[in-house]
């Protein structure tokens, strides 16, 4: 019993003193290499960022070749051939660590001493494995958010003990390529003027997000100049003189650089940069010239040429549909010609790039019907926009193979469809059935609302058997919020998902609305440059059941996550922008389709029986629609809590697709009452 205390005695002795040590130790020390690239300045930048936010001690980043004491916390950061501490360490066997070990992508957190100084390394392979190292290390030790900007989540003050951690190995990612694709990006490029472009803490904020999860490639698209920002009305009208700027394009291009991801481009060829005509790109026989030729300009004139990955889509070049030939040509046998040179125009220009097909539905068609392109090319296969697979590849073909995936979609665009259960029994399958982890692209839309999937596809991408959609959830949520409020938020998320059955997001339901308020208005849908459709009840009366169903739905989904929004504090506003508010938006849209809905049966009732009562009934929905979009508009334009998101939800800067319900469409409803409701009496008869 005598040595049992002896023993805890001089256990406690050693905690005290380890405690203490960290106590009078008097500032950090962030060591970088003589060598090391922006990427790992940046990194010690960040680390040194992250620890003045939990600390009030100093923090100070010097070179490999200054004087450092036990007096600090000491971290050396970099790889074998940027910091030769590091490279000591290796040598004297102290750490394991080499380009092999632990290979691409990998990194170590260790603790080892340098001339009887105590060190915290954190180091990695190469450039990417040194970043995931340091990024890992301050959001498991540091307690930083990676979304911090995104969420407004704080760290704790004062807290830290930064050896309080366990040595670790950075095992490689499964996925080397993980890209994130901005596209429709609309709420997030109107943040500020001018409108249609990033500004540059929004654009740079994304890019260090995506960086600390992992993401190591950005495949820019929107900010070059989509065709439907100088040629659409809708765009016209909310920036009629939109231009791009090259120089700030450049400028993007070399900050992703800087923080180590690769760019990838998709040389289509309808970007503002230098845009062809819509009938040059229906028919490639006749204008490969014109096409080979802006390839080369991208290259040659734009900054575009800087990019490491560069991509095609077997599609139409200027829209984003099927390619349908102009001068009668078989599309498969166009595009194994147009790869073929797409290849050699990518060789002739930087023969170290990587070359991708990104396969949509008439893509993945193509390839199970004889579209070839060269092997250098990886391939990737397109979800369906909801994480899931409706068309499979028939055989790889020997094809190094990669998915395209969706955090968000542009039918889902405006309120996320959260589905970490289904990324990961979607990503397994695409690993294990077709060796589908060589690539993987993630549609990320306006970015903000998509964090939950986004950084899901991540921890997938990064270690598939480890990843488990439930545990992810729960973990996820548990970083923001208590573990009562957590399990509210998932419950309450979930059922988001579930309103979205049949892949149906906010988005469509702006089209069902359309629908809904043709018939009522006996007036057809407009669409500019495409066919007005006719107005019809059958297209509401199949919306009728779906909306009902989804209605019960997303009550329940606004109760919970009502519940968990009386549990949090006042200041914590990422649980109301976060959970609650985008389930509140579509309640309310799915509320005022419903008052719509009950209004076209009594309209459909009228156009039978001619009862006048029924006009009556049908002026009091009226009301009530008109009432319900009032409160539509108004948690839309109030939005969310934290101020810096101020009209993210302004429905004059959402994107466009479907339109938007206004008070000048009910008019159009209520003037057919009086004047056109009962001349349909025959037709309703017919």
């Amino acid at each position: 019993m005598k040595i049992s205390w002896c023993c805890f005695g001089l256990l406690l002795m050693i905690v005290v003193f380890g405690c203490n040590h960290q106590q009078n130790q008097s500032h950090y020390l962030i060591i970088v290499g003589s060598n090391a690239s922006t990427a790992e300045k940046l990194a010690a930048s960040d680390l040194k960022a992250d620890l003045e936010k939990v600390t009030d001690k100093p923090v100070t980043i010097i070179q490999e070749n200054e004087k450092f004491t036990g007096e600090s916390v000491n971290y050396v950061i970099g790889t074998p051939f940027s910091n030769s501490l590091i490279t000591s360490l290796i040598d004297e066997k102290s750490i394991r660590l080499s380009e092999d070990f632990p290979g691409p992508r990998g990194g170590i957190w260790d603790k080892s001493q340098i001339d009887g100084v105590e060190v915290i390394v954190l180091a990695g392979s190469d450039i990417q494995g040194t970043q995931y190292a340091v990024y890992d290390y301050s959001h498991e030790v540091l307690g930083i958010d990676p979304f911090y900007y995104w969420t407004g989540k704080e760290p704790e003050k004062n807290r830290v003990d930064p050896l309080n951690f366990k040595e670790r190995i950075i095992t490689p990612p499964r996925v080397p390529i993980l890209c994130y694709f901005e596209n429709d990006v609309d709420e997030l490029a109107n943040l500020k003027e001018p409108l249609l472009e990033y500004d540059w803490e929004s654009y740079t904020e994304m890019i260090d997000a995506l960086v600390r999860i992992r993401y190591n490639a950005i495949h820019l698209f929107d900010m070059l100049g989509r065709p439907e920002f100088f040629i659409r009305p809708a765009y016209k009208a909310i920036r009629p003189d939109y231009d791009i700027d090259i120089d700030y394009i450049e400028k993007m291009i070399d900050y992703a650089h800087d923080k180590g991801m690769m760019v990838q481009i998709d040389m289509a060829l309808g970007y503002k940069i230098n845009p062809i005509s819509e009938d040059k790109a229906s028919c490639w026989s006749e204008y490969k010239d014109t096409w080979i030729a802006t390839w080369n300009y991208y290259f040659e004139k734009t900054p575009l040429g800087k990019a490491d990955i560069f991509a095609l889509r077997p599609r139409n070049q200027v829209w984003d549909w099927e390619y349908k030939s102009s001068c009668d040509e078989d599309k498969v046998e166009v595009f194994n010609e147009v790869y073929e040179a797409f290849g050699k125009v990518i060789d002739r220009h930087n023969r170290e790039a990587k070359k991708l097909v990104i396969c949509y539905a008439d893509g993945m068609e193509m390839f199970n019907n004889g579209f070839n392109p060269p092997k250098d090319f990886i391939i990737a296969w397109s979800d369906d926009g909801w994480a899931g697979f409706e068309y499979l590849p028939e055989d790889t073909k020997g094809y190094e193979f990669g998915t395209y995936m969706h955090a968000g979609f542009w039918l889902n665009h405006t309120v996320h469809d959260p589905y970490p259960e289904k990324i990961d029994s979607t990503m397994n399958m695409m690993f294990d059935r077709y060796q589908a982890d060589r690539y993987c692209m993630v549609n990320g839309q306006q970015f903000r609302p998509f964090l939950l999937n986004l950084e899901a596809l991540s921890e997938v991408s990064m270690a598939p058997d480890d990843y488990d959609g439930e545990k992810f959830y729960q973990n996820w949520t548990e970083r923001y919020f208590d573990k009562s409020v957590a399990n509210l938020a998932v419950q309450a998320m979930k059922l988001l998902h579930e309103t979205q059955f049949d892949n149906k997001g906010y988005v469509e339901h702006l089209w069902e609305i359309r629908e809904a308020i043709s018939y009522l208005s006996n007036s057809p849908i407009e669409r500019p440059g495409k066919t007005p459709v006719s107005y019809d009840y059958g297209r509401v009366e199949n919306d009728l059941e779906h909306v009902k169903s989804r209605m019960v739905t997303i009550s329940r989904a606004l109760e919970i996550a009502g519940k968990g929004l009386n549990n949090v504090a006042d200041q914590d506003t990422f649980y109301y922008d976060y959970v609650y508010l985008p389930i509140l938006l579509y309640y309310d849209l799915l509320y005022f389709e419903s008052i719509l809905h009950k209004m076209a049966l009594v309209k459909r009732e009228f156009e039978l029986t001619q009862k006048e009562s029924l006009l009556e009934q049908a002026r009091k929905l009226l009301a009530d629609s008109r009432s319900q979009l009032d409160t539509l508009y108004k948690h839309r334009i109030d939005g969310d809590k934290n101020p810096k998101w101020e009209t993210w939800y302004d429905p004059e800067k959402r994107r466009p697709n479907n339109g938007f319900p206004t008070t000048e469409m009910l008019n159009t409803i209520e003037e057919a009452m009086v004047t056109t409701w009962n001349s349909n009496q025959d037709k309703a008869n017919d």
